[in-house]
């Protein structure tokens, strides 16, 4: 039994005349009287009364009749449902990113995805580097934002830029330190407070690793979960944080921002996605970048 064989039965029976059912569905009348006898032997059971004009059913017919619309009816919501799904998919980008992005090239680059693709609905979700990963692999983002190198065979890593890194100090300690720009031995001695505190490798053990290589070991480390709650304390005098120049651009009472003279001061910006992902938003939002770079006189991939 095929569904045609209920459609052509369904059209017989609504037109009570082959003729018209046939025009209908636009197939040839014999070809269409042939599917229907097709069917009755099939089921064992005769359907049409031969011979009646206008056509009736057989009261097996009108039985089999009910059946096939709400079958047909069924198959067509099912078919609906899939469309719908498949044009939800194909316009949906979801982009995974972590907090400090956001006070970088991120929001701009987003924006000028949005103007190219203004029919795409655009979701967006923060998660750490090694959050995203896991995401990406499980289909939850299709793009990431972070900031950790992460090696992974089914993930494709794009390094977008390396980021000087930056010094906040509390307002009040600002005047005790050189007005050069600050290397890591100036902030010897000084409470230091990293983030995240959870998912490792993440920012945290890149800045204790920086500490270490240059011979510095703070005297208090404060670890914390995200960058705001790092920089309300160090409004409240609490330490410093080392954080990426970008976040220069969320100015905040209680906390400056002082150059960091180290050469290996760096922060990736890396994009990270599928590897076997065969979406053109992909290219897209990495054109998106590129644009965003030159307008702004940034070197990208350095």
């Amino acid at each position: 039994m095929e569904l045609r064989h209920l459609r052509y039965f369904v059209a017989v029976a609504r037109e009570q005349s082959f003729t018209r059912a046939a025009e209908t569905m636009h197939v040839a009348q014999p070809a269409l009287s042939k599917q229907i006898q097709h069917f009755e032997e099939e089921l064992g059971l005769a359907l049409i009364e031969r011979g009646s004009r206008p056509l009736r059913l057989t009261e097996p017919g009108r039985l089999i009749f009910e059946q096939a619309l709400q079958i047909l009816e069924r198959f067509d919501d099912l078919r609906e449902t899939g469309r719908r799904l498949r044009l939800a998919e194909r316009n949906r980008f979801r982009v995974g990113f972590v907090a400090s992005t956001l006070y970088g090239r991120l929001p701009e680059i987003l924006r000028g995805y949005r103007l190219k693709r203004p029919d795409v609905d655009l979701t967006l979700l923060e998660l750490l580097t090694l959050e995203q990963i896991a995401a990406l692999k499980e289909g939850r983002i299709d793009v990431g934002f972070g900031r950790i190198e992460i090696e992974d065979p089914a993930i494709a890593r794009v390094l977008l830029r390396n980021e000087r890194m930056i010094v906040a100090v509390p307002t009040a300690w600002e005047a005790g330190f050189s007005p050069r720009p600050l290397t890591l031995r100036d902030l010897a001695g000084r409470a230091l407070i990293v983030y995240p505190k959870s998912a490792r490798p993440n920012n945290a053990d890149r800045i204790l690793a920086l500490f270490r290589d240059h011979g510095v070991r703070p005297p208090v480390i404060h670890e914390v979960r995200e960058l705001q709650t790092a920089l309300g304390l160090v409004a409240a005098e609490a330490g410093i944080c080392v954080v990426p120049a970008s976040v220069e651009r969320l100015r905040r009472d209680g906390v400056a921002y002082r150059p960091l003279d180290e050469d290996r001061a760096l922060i990736p910006v890396i994009m990270s996605y599928r590897r076997d992902d065969p979406s053109p938003e992909i290219a897209l939002i990495l054109q998106c970048v590129r644009e965003d770079y030159d307008r702004e006189g940034i070197a990208f991939g350095v």
